[in-house]
């Protein structure tokens, strides 16, 4: 019976390719994976936060300059690491927003990030509505419960869904966004950076098992880089030339050291879990003059309040900065995270596995 089973579950999967005009993983050098699924905040976002009620929205010029279908809410100028993932993962087209994915076009995977999201709910309230990485988490649960009334079968869908792989960055809001904002929040009057970093990681760790419980078993944690070194964080605490704000790296150090931990935890408790880490900062680009990028500290477009201006000026120079605007990265170095992620080159970059590795598990 359980051979049976298989036999109509692969049928269906199937026929769901060919009707999405892809073909199935039985030729070396295709797409190698079924799906991927996208969660995080405006690093990953590309458009669930056009239509919602929020300051944070890129969904208009000069946002997307770069990008053949010009602004769709991603927050640079051109393609964003989950976009990069996609295409080095061997997809035929990007992964499809939740707030636009119809039919069968969600087997290929979706993307929940939402701009200025956080592991905590209350982060980021005072820009308006986001998604945060609870509601995405409940996204995902109508994405299977639609699957699984086209698949005919929950067991069977989530089977398909073990097969995916799942790319989760959080965390970087929940500082940038409150801890950092004492004015507007009580969490740094409540906790020592320590105590946040703890709570934090408690809540993720919950929201990995929900997420591993809907059915993920490949998934990716990206860790957050250096905030302290962000255009807009320097305006407003920098000193000088400082290049980077050690009080706030330490801070979100906190943070980034519980996550390997973390994985390990995750991958020993759950069965068939295969968890794994990646480190923003190891694979943050060396040395920027060598892929051209010689201006670190300057959005590359006209800034207010840490996003570009509608309809603002742009540098000519686009490939040369780092910065597209006061918190995102442009489009080079977003290329490089995501080619470092999908093959290490170091081994302090990945734990343990890389995405290439992981697709192939």
């Amino acid at each position: 019976m359980a051979n049976t089973g298989f036999i109509v579950w692969f049928a269906k999967v199937i026929t769901l390719l060919i009707c999405m005009n892809l073909k199935p993983l039985l030729v070396k050098g295709e797409q190698q994976v079924p799906c991927l699924f996208v969660m995080g905040d405006s690093l990953f976002d590309n458009g669930n936060n056009n239509n919602l009620l929020t300051a944070a929205k890129a969904n208009y010029p000069p946002y997307g300059i770069d990008f053949p279908d010009g602004p769709t809410g991603r927050f640079t100028n051109g393609r964003n690491v989950a976009d990069f993932l996609a295409e080095l993962l061997g997809f035929d087209k990007y992964i499809e927003p939740f707030a636009t994915v119809k039919g069968v076009d969600m087997f290929r995977g979706v993307n929940y990030a939402s701009g200025a999201a956080g592991i905590l709910d209350e982060t980021s309230i005072h820009v308006g509505d986001r998604i945060s990485m609870n509601r995405q988490l409940r996204n995902h649960n109508m994405t299977i419960s639609h699957m699984s009334t086209l698949l005919g079968n929950k067991t069977l869908t989530k089977e398909y869904l073990s097969k995916c792989i799942y790319i989760v960055q959080m965390g970087n809001n929940d500082y940038i966004n409150n801890y950092l904002l004492p004015q507007l929040y009580s969490s740094n009057h409540m906790y020592k950076p320590e105590q946040f970093a703890s709570i934090l990681i408690q809540q993720y760790s919950e929201q990995l098992k929900t997420l591993y419980l809907y059915g993920a078993r490949k998934v990716v944690v990206f860790g957050i880089g250096g905030i302290g070194c962000v255009p807009s964080e320097l305006d407003l605490y920098g000193t000088g030339d400082s290049v980077c704000i050690n009080s706030i790296d330490g801070a979100v150090r906190k943070f980034s050291d519980k996550l390997k931990p973390m994985i390990d935890d995750l991958n020993s408790n759950l069965p068939n879990a295969k968890f794994s880490y990646i480190n923003s900062t190891s694979i943050a680009v060396p040395d920027p003059s060598s892929i051209g990028i010689t201006k670190l500290r300057e959005p590359c477009c006209e800034i207010s309040e840490g996003k570009c201006k509608h309809g603002g000026g742009v540098c000519s120079d686009r490939a040369a900065h780092y910065f597209w605007d006061g918190f995102h990265p442009s489009e080079a170095p977003n290329k490089v995270t995501a080619e470092r992620a999908y093959t290490a080159l170091l081994s302090t970059d990945v734990y343990p596995f890389d995405i290439s590795q992981l697709a192939q598990l």
